[in-house]
């Protein structure tokens, strides 16, 4: 396999988690006995460019489906995020009733019903039908096709150019990081903006973030990484700003390369920490193999002993991140009774690979478990806030990334 940014080839592994079935490949009950598909989960590294980025197995068609369960408005962070990003952003670029934004992989509106509700015109990219309904559902105009250079000229065509592009973690998910970069630079107006927000991968280093892989996220980005496929693409970082979602992303703002807006000197200032970190080093991605088997090893004895004690364990949210971890570590339902999810879309349904069943939270309540682990870490302190009557019965919270804490 060659490098998707700059071809090189590549030699160098980064982290590898065997196979597994696509982390939002939730099994219907008719289908719990049937056979999952499972691919390689391996990241390299390219020693040229240092885009981090999976193994070619499995094709994105196939792992965004007609009826992708991951819906951004059950995350109450989330929407939160997104609202003060909107007002953020309208009032640094001044949207008005006359501009057009336009989000790539816009979900279920969870973002742009912010920009409708300010009388800001809005069209949202989105190919999966289940969260596109959604989405129309709220009065979002949603063009269902996955986002590239094509698609862009079409819109082109159409006097569709954007004052603002913008796309929450969808610049990993993409197998084509040059055409989709390209796509931005056509569909740009002259003086528009992209932001583009995703996880660190300094941030996922250094927090020993391994289950944040899985076969949707293509790339794993850095700064410097991201700066030099805009300037490939014809575009330019203008600014960046450091986020603590996700254990810590990016968002960056780009512009067309020819544009005179100034350079914040935030990005050079991002782009120094790393390479003092030692982001262009081999050294610190070979490293993190070493950390994802410590993990993994801690959390399989914590489960083990617990079941010797006979202790009752559940888990909290249906997310990507605990079916990376799980299916690594091989935990079934012996160890982890169920796990329970906010989102109807996951409930009465079973974890890909673990079979684990996807239960609505009341069923916490009825079954007073002693820990409940929460898979997506990143949210921890909301699910605690939401369910903090665990206590009355002794119950407690364990987070497992980047190492064993139990929250009592």
């Amino acid at each position: 396999m060659n490098c998707r940014h700059c071809n090189s080839e590549l030699t160098n592994s980064f982290l590898d988690l065997g196979f597994a079935p696509p982390s939002n490949a939730y099994i219907g009950t008719r289908n719990n006995n049937t056979p999952e598909i499972y691919y390689p989960l391996k990241i390299m590294v390219c020693n040229k460019c240092w885009l981090v980025q999976t193994e070619d197995y499995a094709r994105f068609d196939e792992l965004f489906s007609n009826n992708y369960a991951y819906f951004s408005s059950a995350s109450e962070t989330w929407t939160m995020h997104a609202k003060h990003y909107t007002q953020e952003i309208i009032s640094q670029l001044k949207l008005n009733t006359k501009s057009l934004v336009i989000e790539i992989a816009s979900n279920d509106g969870y973002l742009l019903r912010n920009f409708t509700s300010n009388n800001i015109p809005c069209i949202g990219i989105e190919p999966t039908d289940s969260t596109a309904n959604a989405a129309e559902k709220i009065g979002i105009p949603t063009i269902r096709e996955f986002f590239g250079l094509d698609l862009a000229k079409d819109l082109s065509k159409k006097n569709k150019k954007a004052d603002l592009i913008c796309g929450n973690n969808v610049y990993a998910h993409v197998p084509n990081i040059n055409d989709f970069t390209r796509g931005i630079k056509w569909l740009l107006k002259d003086d528009g903006v992209v932001t583009l927000e995703f996880p660190h991968l300094m941030k996922m280093i250094q927090g020993a973030q391994f289950d944040t892989a899985y076969h949707e996220h293509f790339s794993y980005l850095s700064l410097s990484t991201v700066e030099r496929i805009f300037s490939k693409c014809g575009l330019r970082v203008w600014d960046v700003k450091e986020l603590s979602t996700h254990g810590g992303s990016i968002r960056v703002y780009g512009c067309h390369d020819t544009h005179s807006r100034k350079t914040n000197k935030r990005v050079e200032k991002v782009i120094k920490q790393e390479m003092d970190y030692g982001m262009n080093n081999m050294s610190i991605y070979e490293s993190f193999q070493q950390s994802a088997d410590s993990i993994k090893n801690s959390f399989l004895e914590f489960l083990i002993q617990k079941k010797r004690d006979n202790k009752t364990v559940v888990a909290y949210g249906a997310a990507a991140k605990g079916n990376t971890l799980f299916n690594y570590a091989g935990i079934k339902n012996d160890l982890i009774s169920f796990v329970c999810d906010i989102a109807p879309s996951k409930q009465g349904k079973y974890l890909p690979g673990s079979h684990i069943p996807i239960l609505k939270p009341k069923a916490i309540l009825s079954e007073k478990p002693d820990f409940v682990i929460i898979s997506p870490w990143n949210i921890a302190s909301e699910v605690v806030k939401q369910h903090s009557y665990i206590s009355e019965w002794g119950g407690k919270f364990v987070v497992v990334i980047p190492k064993i804490k139990i929250i009592t």
